[in-house]
Protein backbone atom coordinates (compact mmCIF):
# COMPACT_ATOMS: atom_id res chain seq x y z
CA UNK A 1 0.00 0.00 0.00
CA UNK A 2 1.57 3.39 -0.92
CA UNK A 3 1.46 6.11 1.49
CA UNK A 4 2.19 9.87 0.71
CA UNK A 5 4.07 12.52 3.39
CA UNK A 6 3.87 15.95 2.53
CA UNK A 7 6.90 17.28 2.40
CA UNK A 8 5.87 20.66 3.41
CA UNK A 9 7.85 20.19 6.86
CA UNK A 10 10.85 19.74 5.00
CA UNK A 11 10.43 23.06 2.74
CA UNK A 12 9.23 24.90 6.05
CA UNK A 13 12.81 23.68 7.72
CA UNK A 14 14.65 25.01 4.83
CA UNK A 15 12.95 28.28 4.61
CA UNK A 16 13.57 29.11 8.73
CA UNK A 17 16.76 27.53 8.56
CA UNK A 18 17.87 29.37 5.55
CA UNK A 19 17.24 33.09 4.51
CA UNK A 20 15.87 33.63 0.49
CA UNK A 21 18.22 33.13 -1.72
CA UNK A 22 18.17 35.20 -4.95
CA UNK A 23 20.17 36.22 -7.88
CA UNK A 24 24.38 35.90 -7.55
CA UNK A 25 27.21 38.62 -7.54
CA UNK A 26 29.88 40.07 -6.44
CA UNK A 27 30.33 42.97 -4.91
CA UNK A 28 34.00 44.39 -3.71
CA UNK A 29 34.32 45.78 -0.42
CA UNK A 30 37.23 48.25 -1.63
CA UNK A 31 37.85 50.59 -4.66
CA UNK A 32 41.40 51.00 -4.53
CA UNK A 33 42.61 51.77 -1.73
CA UNK A 34 39.01 53.31 -0.45
CA UNK A 35 36.80 51.01 1.32
CA UNK A 36 33.35 50.59 0.57
CA UNK A 37 30.44 50.72 2.30
CA UNK A 38 26.75 51.63 1.96
CA UNK A 39 25.37 53.95 0.37
CA UNK A 40 28.44 53.16 -1.88
CA UNK A 41 29.24 50.27 -3.98
CA UNK A 42 31.54 48.86 -6.71
CA UNK A 43 28.99 48.11 -9.45
CA UNK A 44 25.19 48.05 -10.34
CA UNK A 45 23.39 46.60 -7.78
CA UNK A 46 25.70 47.38 -5.11
CA UNK A 47 25.11 50.04 -2.44
CA UNK A 48 22.28 52.32 -2.61
CA UNK A 49 20.54 52.85 -6.36
CA UNK A 50 20.26 56.85 -5.76
CA UNK A 51 24.19 57.29 -5.19
CA UNK A 52 24.92 54.41 -8.41
CA UNK A 53 25.02 57.06 -11.11
CA UNK A 54 27.11 59.77 -9.46
CA UNK A 55 29.86 57.60 -7.71
CA UNK A 56 31.29 54.40 -9.55
CA UNK A 57 34.64 52.35 -9.37
CA UNK A 58 36.26 51.48 -12.30
CA UNK A 59 39.77 50.16 -12.62
CA UNK A 60 40.05 50.82 -8.51
CA UNK A 61 39.30 54.44 -9.47
CA UNK A 62 36.68 55.78 -7.26
CA UNK A 63 35.48 58.81 -9.69
CA UNK A 64 32.23 61.13 -8.73
CA UNK A 65 30.59 62.15 -11.99
CA UNK A 66 28.46 65.15 -12.64
CA UNK A 67 26.96 67.20 -15.45
CA UNK A 68 30.76 69.24 -15.08
CA UNK A 69 32.80 66.41 -15.29
CA UNK A 70 34.43 63.57 -13.64
CA UNK A 71 36.19 63.85 -10.42
CA UNK A 72 38.78 61.28 -8.34
CA UNK A 73 37.38 60.44 -5.27
CA UNK A 74 40.32 61.64 -2.48
CA UNK A 75 38.06 60.02 1.06
CA UNK A 76 35.52 59.03 2.23
CA UNK A 77 34.34 60.30 5.97
CA UNK A 78 31.83 57.41 7.43
CA UNK A 79 31.35 58.57 10.48
CA UNK A 80 30.37 62.18 9.34
CA UNK A 81 28.77 61.47 5.68
CA UNK A 82 31.65 63.39 3.59
CA UNK A 83 32.84 62.64 0.84
CA UNK A 84 35.97 64.56 -0.92
CA UNK A 85 36.93 64.60 -4.73
CA UNK A 86 39.60 66.77 -6.15
CA UNK A 87 38.99 68.50 -9.87
CA UNK A 88 42.31 67.98 -11.92
CA UNK A 89 41.21 71.69 -13.41
CA UNK A 90 41.63 73.36 -9.92
CA UNK A 91 44.03 75.73 -9.06
CA UNK A 92 46.34 75.11 -6.18
CA UNK A 93 48.84 76.71 -4.30
CA UNK A 94 51.58 75.04 -6.38
CA UNK A 95 49.77 75.02 -10.10
CA UNK A 96 47.52 77.55 -11.45
CA UNK A 97 45.57 76.57 -14.75
CA UNK A 98 42.34 77.96 -16.34
CA UNK A 99 39.25 75.73 -15.59
CA UNK A 100 35.38 75.68 -16.69
CA UNK A 101 34.04 75.19 -12.91
CA UNK A 102 32.25 73.05 -10.70
CA UNK A 103 28.56 71.85 -10.16
CA UNK A 104 26.31 69.21 -8.80
CA UNK A 105 23.29 67.76 -10.82
CA UNK A 106 20.11 69.32 -9.10
CA UNK A 107 18.77 65.91 -8.11
CA UNK A 108 21.94 64.63 -6.90
CA UNK A 109 22.17 62.73 -3.54
CA UNK A 110 24.79 65.64 -1.86
CA UNK A 111 25.20 69.27 -0.98
CA UNK A 112 28.34 71.16 0.53
CA UNK A 113 29.88 70.89 3.17
CA UNK A 114 30.03 73.94 5.55
CA UNK A 115 33.90 73.85 5.67
CA UNK A 116 34.11 74.07 1.75
CA UNK A 117 35.78 77.47 0.33
CA UNK A 118 35.94 78.19 -3.29
CA UNK A 119 38.04 81.23 -4.48
CA UNK A 120 37.62 82.53 -7.80
CA UNK A 121 40.71 84.07 -9.46
CA UNK A 122 41.75 86.10 -12.11
CA UNK A 123 38.14 87.77 -12.46
CA UNK A 124 36.95 90.31 -14.39
CA UNK A 125 36.64 93.64 -11.70
CA UNK A 126 34.61 96.42 -14.24
CA UNK A 127 30.69 97.10 -14.42
CA UNK A 128 29.68 94.00 -16.10
CA UNK A 129 30.87 91.41 -13.78
CA UNK A 130 28.42 89.76 -11.84
CA UNK A 131 30.35 88.75 -8.59
CA UNK A 132 31.00 92.36 -7.68
CA UNK A 133 27.52 93.57 -8.63
CA UNK A 134 24.96 90.91 -7.73
CA UNK A 135 21.95 90.89 -9.66
CA UNK A 136 23.30 93.40 -12.00
CA UNK A 137 20.45 93.58 -14.74
CA UNK A 138 17.66 94.12 -12.42
CA UNK A 139 19.93 97.42 -11.48
CA UNK A 140 19.01 97.05 -8.07
CA UNK A 141 21.52 98.61 -5.90
CA UNK A 142 20.82 96.65 -2.71
CA UNK A 143 21.72 93.30 -4.68
CA UNK A 144 24.45 91.10 -2.29
CA UNK A 145 27.85 90.90 -4.02
CA UNK A 146 29.06 87.51 -4.42
CA UNK A 147 32.17 87.96 -3.00
CA UNK A 148 32.34 87.69 0.71
CA UNK A 149 34.23 90.48 1.74
CA UNK A 150 35.15 88.86 5.30
CA UNK A 151 37.57 86.37 2.86
CA UNK A 152 39.95 88.94 2.01
CA UNK A 153 42.87 87.30 4.43
CA UNK A 154 42.19 83.83 2.48
CA UNK A 155 42.85 86.04 -0.92
CA UNK A 156 45.72 87.66 0.59
CA UNK A 157 47.30 84.01 1.31
CA UNK A 158 46.71 82.50 -2.07
CA UNK A 159 47.88 84.98 -3.70
CA UNK A 160 51.42 84.92 -2.04
CA UNK A 161 51.55 81.32 -3.72
CA UNK A 162 54.85 81.60 -6.06
CA UNK A 163 52.55 79.95 -8.92
CA UNK A 164 49.87 82.91 -8.31
CA UNK A 165 52.22 85.66 -7.64
CA UNK A 166 54.05 85.47 -10.83
CA UNK A 167 50.60 85.95 -12.40
CA UNK A 168 51.24 89.33 -10.97
CA UNK A 169 47.10 89.63 -10.74
CA UNK A 170 45.98 92.59 -8.35
CA UNK A 171 43.93 91.43 -5.63
CA UNK A 172 40.74 92.60 -6.17
CA UNK A 173 40.97 90.18 -9.04
CA UNK A 174 40.30 87.48 -5.94
CA UNK A 175 36.76 86.17 -5.04
CA UNK A 176 35.61 83.93 -1.89
CA UNK A 177 32.92 82.73 -3.11
CA UNK A 178 31.04 80.68 -0.35
CA UNK A 179 28.04 78.09 -1.83
CA UNK A 180 26.17 77.30 1.03
CA UNK A 181 23.44 79.53 0.64
CA UNK A 182 22.97 78.50 -2.89
CA UNK A 183 21.56 74.69 -2.14
CA UNK A 184 22.30 71.20 -3.79
CA UNK A 185 21.90 73.16 -7.53
CA UNK A 186 24.79 75.03 -6.99
CA UNK A 187 26.37 75.32 -10.44
CA UNK A 188 29.75 77.73 -10.94
CA UNK A 189 29.93 78.69 -14.49
CA UNK A 190 33.45 80.74 -14.38
CA UNK A 191 32.48 81.80 -17.82
CA UNK A 192 29.27 83.68 -16.64
CA UNK A 193 31.30 84.61 -13.54
CA UNK A 194 33.96 86.22 -15.90
CA UNK A 195 37.32 84.49 -14.27
CA UNK A 196 39.72 82.22 -15.39
CA UNK A 197 40.04 79.97 -13.21
CA UNK A 198 39.22 79.17 -9.19
CA UNK A 199 40.47 77.15 -6.10
CA UNK A 200 38.64 74.94 -3.47
CA UNK A 201 39.93 73.95 -0.10
CA UNK A 202 37.93 72.53 2.99
CA UNK A 203 40.82 72.83 5.60
CA UNK A 204 43.67 75.07 6.62
CA UNK A 205 45.12 71.67 8.07
CA UNK A 206 46.21 74.50 11.14
CA UNK A 207 48.00 76.91 9.31
CA UNK A 208 46.00 79.52 8.11
CA UNK A 209 48.50 81.75 7.11
CA UNK A 210 50.20 78.61 5.04
CA UNK A 211 48.83 78.10 1.65
CA UNK A 212 50.60 75.02 0.69
CA UNK A 213 49.46 73.09 2.86
CA UNK A 214 46.23 73.63 2.89
CA UNK A 215 43.78 70.63 2.06
CA UNK A 216 42.48 71.42 -1.39
CA UNK A 217 39.39 69.74 -2.57
CA UNK A 218 35.95 69.79 -2.14
CA UNK A 219 33.97 68.37 0.51
CA UNK A 220 30.16 67.34 0.01
CA UNK A 221 27.63 65.74 2.53
CA UNK A 222 25.71 63.17 1.65
CA UNK A 223 22.22 61.55 3.52
CA UNK A 224 20.97 58.18 3.43
CA UNK A 225 17.30 59.35 2.97
CA UNK A 226 14.74 62.80 3.87
CA UNK A 227 14.94 61.41 7.69
CA UNK A 228 18.77 60.60 7.48
CA UNK A 229 18.40 57.31 8.65
CA UNK A 230 20.85 54.01 8.44
CA UNK A 231 18.75 51.33 7.36
CA UNK A 232 18.44 48.86 9.76
CA UNK A 233 18.55 46.12 7.27
CA UNK A 234 22.04 47.38 6.11
CA UNK A 235 23.30 46.93 9.25
CA UNK A 236 22.26 43.50 9.91
CA UNK A 237 24.10 43.13 6.79
CA UNK A 238 26.91 44.53 7.08
CA UNK A 239 27.85 42.84 10.88
CA UNK A 240 27.25 39.49 8.99
CA UNK A 241 30.29 40.49 6.38
CA UNK A 242 28.06 41.34 3.72
CA UNK A 243 27.82 44.75 1.45
CA UNK A 244 24.46 46.45 1.16
CA UNK A 245 23.03 45.88 -2.45
CA UNK A 246 19.65 46.22 -4.32
CA UNK A 247 17.71 44.29 -7.06
CA UNK A 248 14.47 43.87 -9.24
CA UNK A 249 12.39 46.30 -10.41
CA UNK A 250 11.75 48.31 -7.62
CA UNK A 251 15.52 48.28 -6.32
CA UNK A 252 14.54 46.42 -3.27
CA UNK A 253 17.32 45.54 -0.70
CA UNK A 254 19.77 42.30 -1.00
CA UNK A 255 22.61 41.44 1.31
CA UNK A 256 25.74 40.47 -0.74
CA UNK A 257 27.79 37.92 0.66
CA UNK A 258 31.47 37.33 0.27
CA UNK A 259 30.51 33.89 -1.55
CA UNK A 260 28.72 36.01 -4.23
CA UNK A 261 25.41 34.93 -3.06
CA UNK A 262 22.68 37.19 -2.31
CA UNK A 263 20.10 36.99 0.33
CA UNK A 264 17.23 39.32 1.74
CA UNK A 265 18.35 39.17 5.20
CA UNK A 266 22.15 38.47 6.18
CA UNK A 267 25.09 36.16 6.11
CA UNK A 268 25.37 34.60 9.33
CA UNK A 269 24.32 31.62 7.62
CA UNK A 270 27.45 31.12 4.99
CA UNK A 271 29.31 32.05 8.39
CA UNK A 272 27.31 29.24 10.18
CA UNK A 273 28.25 26.42 7.69
CA UNK A 274 32.02 27.63 6.87
CA UNK A 275 32.86 27.12 10.74
CA UNK A 276 31.03 23.50 11.20
CA UNK A 277 33.38 21.01 12.33
CA UNK A 278 35.90 19.27 9.62
CA UNK A 279 34.48 16.12 10.14
CA UNK A 280 31.15 16.32 9.21
CA UNK A 281 31.98 18.37 6.33
CA UNK A 282 33.27 15.72 2.72
CA UNK A 283 36.26 16.84 1.44
CA UNK A 284 34.96 18.73 -1.46
CA UNK A 285 32.75 20.80 1.07
CA UNK A 286 36.19 21.51 2.23
CA UNK A 287 37.57 23.42 -0.71
CA UNK A 288 34.16 24.45 -1.93
CA UNK A 289 31.27 24.81 0.41
CA UNK A 290 29.93 27.55 -1.50
CA UNK A 291 28.41 25.20 -4.15
CA UNK A 292 25.81 23.74 -1.24
CA UNK A 293 24.77 26.84 -0.79
CA UNK A 294 24.11 27.20 -4.15
CA UNK A 295 22.66 23.67 -3.99
CA UNK A 296 20.22 24.22 -1.46
CA UNK A 297 19.37 27.02 -3.04
CA UNK A 298 18.34 25.12 -6.20
CA UNK A 299 16.59 22.75 -3.79
CA UNK A 300 14.55 25.29 -2.39
CA UNK A 301 13.21 26.57 -5.72
CA UNK A 302 12.76 22.75 -7.11
CA UNK A 303 10.81 21.74 -3.83
CA UNK A 304 8.35 25.20 -3.89
CA UNK A 305 7.52 24.50 -7.57
CA UNK A 306 6.92 20.87 -7.39
CA UNK A 307 3.55 19.56 -6.06
CA UNK A 308 6.11 18.38 -3.34
CA UNK A 309 4.97 14.84 -2.34
CA UNK A 310 7.00 11.96 -1.66
CA UNK A 311 5.73 8.69 -2.49
CA UNK A 312 7.32 5.43 -1.17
Amino acid sequence: MKQTHSCFPLLHFMMISLPLLVSSQTCQRFCGQLPLKYPFGSSSGCGDPRFQNYVNCNRDKLTLTTHTGSYPVTDIDYSNQVIYISDPSMSTCACTQSSKGFGLNWDAPFSFHDDSVFTLLDCSIDSSSPIYNGNNNNNNSSAVPLCDKKGAPICSFLYSCRAISMLNLPISTCCVYTPVDLGPAFNMDLKKLQCSSYSGFYSFSGQEANPENWKYGIALKYKFNVYNDYPSSCVTCERSNGACGYAGDYNSFICNCPSGVNTTTDCYFETSFNNAPRLLQLPWQQKTGNWLICIMAWILIWVSSSSCRLWF
